[in-house]
């Protein structure tokens, strides 16, 4: 069998987003979400997959990485914490 990239989903508060996709992809999302409950047992309505893509593919990109690492590093440029100024 196939590994997918998503696990069991866990229950988590939701914030709500309304967005349109294109019909071959809510084809795809249905069509993942079957195989998703056949892998784990677990069903859930497509849109509920939504996140946890979303997620994971954030969580994988090596590029979004580097950026918020550097986006939490202060700059040289920056004066610290314990910096005076004059």
């Amino acid at each position: 069998m196939t590994k997918l990239k998503l696990g069991p989903i866990p229950d988590d508060k939701p914030i709500k987003v309304t967005l349109e996709l294109p019909a071959d992809v809510h084809r795809d999302l249905i069509a993942y979400a079957d195989a998703l409950a056949r892998e784990t047992g677990q069903t859930h309505e497509p849109a509920k997959l939504i996140a946890p893509m979303l997620a994971r593919f954030m969580a994988t990109d090596r590029g979004f990485a580097k950026l918020r690492k550097e986006k939490k590093r202060p700059s040289s440029r920056e004066p610290g914490p314990n910096s005076q100024t004059a």
